[in-house]
C-alpha cells in the first residue's frame, strides 16, 4: 500500500470534521441567504427581508432560535458527507493523475475538483432539497414538516423519488465552485510555501543545515524501511484562513447564479404546482422579472456566511490532517 493510498481516510476524517465545525458557526446566514434567494416577490408565503441584520432579527423575533436554526439536521448531515466524500474523492482522483505525471498542475487540480464534486453532489442533493424545504417555512406555513425524516417521508409519497433530485442540473453545474476554490486554494498555498521557504532560506543558519541534513537522512533511511515520511509546511493558522477565504471569495462570485436556479427549482410546490417546471424556465424567469440583480439575492448573507466558513474548514483540516499524519509517522517510527 502505497503513503497516499494509505493516508486517504485521515483526508476523508479531516475533510468530515472540517464541514461539522463549519456549519455549526454558519447555519443561521445560511437560512437567511436561502430565503433571499428564492424571494422573487410573488410568493406569498416567504416574508421580505430589507437586508441581511433584519433578516436575522426578524426571524430570530418571530420564529426564536429554532427558525434560526431550520434545517440544522440535514445540513450537518449533508455537510459532512459532502466534506468527507469531497476530500476522499479530490485526494484519490489527484493521486490517480499524478501516476503519469512528475508533479501537480492546474489541470490536475481542476479534474480532481470536477470529479469530486460531480460524485458527491449525486450523493447529497436529496439532503440539499430538505434542507431548502425546511429553511423556507415560516409559522405561516399550515402544511410544515415536523423534521428530516417526515420531509423525506412527504415528499416521496406526494412527488415521488424523482422530487429529491430537484436542482440537479445546475447543482452539476456548481462543480465548478469547487474546481474554482480548490484550484485557487492549492495554487496559492504552494506560491506562499515557495515564498517561506526562500524567506527562510536566506537566513538559515549553520545549525538550521545540520538539522536539515539529518532530517534529510532520517526520510531517506525510513524511506528505505517502508515507512511514512511526513513534513509540515511552513505556513500558519492566519495563513490558512486567508487562503480559505481568498479561494471561496473567488468561487463565489463566478458561481453564485446556480446557488440561486437550484434553490428555486427545489422550493416546495404551491397546491401541488411547482413554482419553476425546469432550470431553463427558473432562469428565463428570473432574468425577465427580476435582471441581473435576481441572481444575486443573497449574496451578502452568501458571503459572511461563506468567506469566515471556508477560512474554519481549511484551517481545521489542515490541522486535523497534520495531527493525523504526524500521529501516524511516530506510530511507524516507535514501532521500528
Amino acid at each position: 500500500m502505497t503513503q497516499s493510498t494509505d493516508w486517504r481516510w485521515e483526508n476523508a476524517t479531516a475533510g468530515s470534521v472540517a464541514g461539522l465545525a463549519t456549519v455549526t458557526f454558519s447555519h443561521p446566514l445560511d437560512v437567511v441567504r436561502t430565503r433571499f434567494q428564492v424571494n422573487d416577490g410573488r410568493n406569498p408565503n416567504l416574508p421580505t427581508y430589507k437586508h441581511t441584520p433584519h433578516a436575522l432579527f426578524t426571524i430570530g423575533r418571530s420564529e426564536g432560535l429554532r427558525g434560526l436554526y431550520s434545517g440544522f439536521c440535514p445540513a450537518v448531515l449533508g455537510s459532512t458527507i459532502s466534506w468527507g466524500l469531497y476530500f476522499f474523492f479530490y485526494n484519490r482522483a489527484k493521486q490517480r493523475y499524478l501516476k503519469n505525471q512528475q508533479e501537480t498542475t492546474v489541470h490536475i487540480h481542476l479534474a480532481s475538483a470536477a470529479e469530486a464534486g460531480g460524485l458527491v453532489c449525486l450523493f447529497t442533493n436529496p439532503i440539499w432539497l430538505v434542507k431548502t424545504r425546511l429553511q423556507l417555512q415560516t409559522p405561516q406555513n399550515t402544511r410544515a414538516y415536523t423534521g428530516f425524516a417526515d420531509a423525506l417521508k412527504t415528499i416521496l409519497k406526494d412527488e415521488g423519488w424523482r422530487a429529491l433530485y430537484k436542482g440537479l442540473l445546475p447543482g452539476l453545474f456548481l462543480v465548478t465552485h469547487g474546481a474554482i476554490q480548490f484550484t485557487a486554494y492549492e495554487e496559492l498555498r504552494k506560491l506562499l510555501v515557495d515564498r517561506r521557504d526562500r524567506q527562510m532560506a536566506s537566513i538559515t543558519t549553520a545549525a538550521d543545515l545540520l538539522a536539515s541534513f539529518r532530517k534529510k537522512l532520517r526520510d531517506l533511511r525510513d524511506k528505505q524501511r517502508g515507512l511514512s515520511s511526513y513534513t509540515p509546511e511552513s505556513l500558519t493558522t492566519v495563513d490558512y484562513a486567508v487562503l480559505g477565504a481568498s479561494s471561496k471569495l473567488a468561487a463565489s462570485l463566478a458561481t453564485y447564479p446556480f446557488q440561486v436556479i437550484r434553490s428555486r427549482l427545489q422550493q416546495r410546490p404551491m397546491d401541488g404546482v411547482p413554482r419553476y417546471m425546469d432550470s431553463w424556465h427558473a432562469v428565463k424567469q428570473t432574468a425577465r422579472l427580476e435582471g441581473v440583480r435576481g441572481f444575486y439575492r443573497g449574496i451578502t448573507a452568501n458571503l459572511l456566511k461563506n468567506l469566515p466558513a471556508a477560512s474554519i474548514t481549511f484551517i481545521v483540516y489542515e490541522n486535523v490532517l497534520h495531527l493525523l499524519k504526524l500521529a501516524k509517522t511516530t506510530s511507524e517510527r516507535a514501532n521500528n
